[in-house]
């Protein structure tokens, strides 16, 4: 058995004690792993450097040498491969050179991440502005690029970013002559859904992406919401004025861990005193750590993954009061599944636009955060905050009554997109 074989079958051994996984290494020798069980997977790695660094550094290297086809799947998808890995018992104490990188991530993620107004703004230009073609191949018709809310087995992911907007509607406690800021507004139609739907006075949406905001204000004046539903090329630190309520959605990711005490005070001089704020982030529910390295590097740089403890000592600093939190456990995966299906659909136009190499990046990002909502401690948070304590209703119970107001409402139509129900 060669060198590069050996090495694979003790490290991977221990990691794969259930299903069928088949690795054939650089010199062709296969290597079965697991009880049989399940659908058979079978990898190839291509060359032996290809073995040693997967084997040093699997966190960064099982993504790059799979979107440089180094790593080729011959039985199976790279989402078998990963939910396979995944769905085990996990690996036992990694090796001394994975610890020791992952100490190093550690102590650099804060210069990694300083996230200052000029790169953040080229953070969101590197993933935001690939092209509204691109996201239009697998987003829903609403242009939900975040964590959908299911509300039952089967529901159709249209549906599902339906009722995220209704639960966060929800949860604002809105009133008619509300002013909203919403921080990281993608493509307005959370926007447009608080203006038409729940219909209060103003909403404010701010992004840094140049596409992003060009469809969005498209969409608001084709829906006649324009004069209530405003959109601002603006980082968050420069918004002025003060708003009864704030909400952000999916963009406290990119915010850096360095800035999460400037986040939170900021939203509070921009809130009322009676003002209530609802933060929708992606984060871990296990203790504070790296952010995966790959995921930093190629698809969101900058980015960082919070723990409940990084919010909420940066709340604590900032005066804020924490009125409700919510973990939304899976909700992530079927809304990825539900993405991931449709872009593998539509893959070859994605190609036409693009090139292989980068479809095969961005099969290898949707496939590995799935499994990482599915199988990990990755989750969303629905964070409520207020400036005060008697701001929101000492139980849940308007929850219902709120949604039962938005569902009650007829449906909008606008440019031949279904906003969802005013």
């Amino acid at each position: 058995m060669s060198l590069a074989a050996w090495a694979l079958g003790k490290a991977l051994t221990p990691l794969v004690p259930r299903g069928a996984l088949t690795l054939i290494a650089p010199s062709g020798e296969r290597l079965v792993f697991g009880d049989g069980a399940g659908e058979p997977i079978i990898a190839r790695l291509i060359d032996n450097l290809a073995v040693w660094i997967l084997l040093l550094d699997p966190d960064m290297r099982t993504g790059e040498l799979f979107t440089d086809g180094r790593l080729v799947m011959e039985h199976g998808s790279i989402y078998d491969f990963l939910s396979l890995i995944l769905d085990n018992d996990g690996p036992p104490n990694p090796s001394p050179i994975v610890r020791a990188l992952d100490r190093l991530r550690i102590a650099t993620q804060l210069w990694r991440q300083r996230n200052d107004p000029r790169r953040s703004r080229r953070n969101v230009a590197h993933h935001y502005d690939l092209g509204d073609a691109f996201y239009a191949l697998f987003l829903d018709p609403d242009w939900q690029y975040s964590c959908a809310y299911f509300e039952h087995p089967g529901q159709s992911l249209a549906d599902a970013q339906r009722a995220k907007k209704r639960h966060i509607a929800a949860k604002l406690l809105l009133k008619p002559d509300h002013r909203v800021l919403d921080i990281g507004c993608g493509w307005g139609g959370l926007a447009l859904y608080l203006s038409g739907v729940a219909r209060v006075a103003e909403v404010l949406g701010v992004t840094l992406s140049e596409e992003q905001i060009a469809r969005a204000e498209a969409r608001a004046r084709a829906s006649g919401l324009a004069d209530r539903a405003r959109f601002a090329l603006t980082d968050y630190r420069a918004v002025e004025g003060r708003f009864d309520r704030i909400v952000s959605v999916g963009m406290f990711e990119h915010v850096g861990l360095g800035n999460y005490e400037t986040f939170f005070r900021t939203c509070r001089e921009r809130l009322t005193d009676d003002g209530v704020m609802l933060l929708h982030t992606i984060g871990c529910s296990d203790e504070p750590s790296v952010t995966n390295p790959w995921i930093t590097r190629y698809i969101f740089p900058g980015g960082h993954l919070p723990s409940l403890s990084d919010i909420l000592k940066a709340v604590e600093r900032s005066g804020l009061v924490v009125t409700d939190i919510e973990v939304l456990r899976l909700h992530y995966a079927e809304t990825l599944r539900a993405w991931r299906e449709a872009f593998m659909v539509r893959r070859d136009e994605a190609v036409a636009m693009f090139d292989e190499r980068f479809c095969r990046m961005w099969e290898y990002y949707l496939a590995m955060s799935e499994t990482a909502f599915r199988y990990e401690q990755v989750v969303v948070f629905q964070v409520q905050l207020a400036r005060r304590q008697d701001a929101v209703p000492m139980t849940r119970d308007y929850l219902n009554d709120a949604k039962a107001t938005l569902r009650a409402r007829k449906a909008a139509v606008f440019s031949g997109e279904r906003l969802g129900d005013w």
